[in-house]
């Protein structure tokens, strides 16, 4: 155990928890060991379109329970870059998801959809479409601050990949010749956040090294990479391969894991 508090573990959701809306198998097992073993389980996710209570709300039909203050998205770090240099009623030219806009509001920041604008976030949302990359790459032209709620390239559904909040990102960069701040894993927004809430000492669980590992990296902690998500011992197209040297942790899936994460973050 950790002086002052238990060990976290901090836990991806894409990937790790789940894929698409269909539970990994042994996720929610994997979960409820560790939490046995008196460990702290958080969630960390770079998918940024859902309202924190959605998220928890999804969670507990997965067999795991969790509460608000379990949960950090990268939306909830857009908000909190933004937050320390706009004052409160900036507008936000938000393209991205209703997780944005709720982040946005709890800075007292303001969303909006169209200039003017004192910044713009892209993030993960499935509406995304011409009309929009115009008005956010426009925003971005006249001088409003770019942010990204993350890079990551694709998610993992059921049956492969999808395009993620890094490919939207992509696009407004291109139309709008600017390269945006990020704020989401492995960034500082987020790793700041983490320490906040849940202390110095703990290990990063995730599906992407590019991202959930590069967290661990920034962090000082352990990295346990499952195969469950996006990375495989041959890269699947859109996917990424498994680092060589591997990190200390590589299993099938979070239940495959929960017993040497145990070992190592009681003994």
């Amino acid at each position: 155990m950790t002086p002052g508090g238990p060990a976290v573990v901090a836990c991806d959701l894409d990937g790790v928890i789940w894929r698409g809306d269909a539970p990994i198998a042994s996720a929610a097992d994997g979960i409820a060991r560790l939490r046995a073993a008196g460990l702290r389980v958080a969630f960390v996710s770079n998918n940024s379109n859902s309202p924190v209570g959605d998220v928890v709300g999804k969670l507990g039909r997965m067999g795991v329970p969790a509460t608000p203050a379990d949960v950090v998205t990268s939306a909830m770090a857009a908000a909190w870059l933004l937050a320390q240099s706009l004052s409160a009623g900036a507008r936000v030219l938000t393209s991205a998801g209703p997780g944005v806009r709720e982040a946005l509001a709890e800075h007292g920041l303001v969303a909006v959809d169209a200039a003017p604008a004192d910044a713009v976030v892209v993030g993960f949302h499935r509406d995304f479409d011409y009309d929009g990359l115009d008005r956010a790459s426009a925003a971005v032209r006249a001088g409003a601050r770019f942010v990204a709620t993350n890079m990551d390239a694709t998610y993992p559904i059921p049956g492969g990949l999808i395009p993620g909040a890094g490919s939207l990102v992509a696009a407004v960069a291109t139309a709008s010749g600017s390269r945006p701040e990020v704020a989401g894993k492995p960034e500082p927004p987020t790793v700041g956040i983490i320490r906040e809430r849940f202390g110095t000492t703990g290990v990063v669980v995730g599906d992407r090294p590019s991202t959930d590992g590069a967290l661990a990296t920034a962090l000082g902690w352990p990295f346990a990479l499952v195969l469950s998500g996006v990375t495989a011992a041959v890269a699947p197209p859109g996917g990424e391969p498994i680092p060589d040297p591997p990190p200390p942790f590589v299993g099938p899936d979070l239940g495959a894991l929960a017993p040497a994460l145990v070992e190592a973050l009681t003994r």
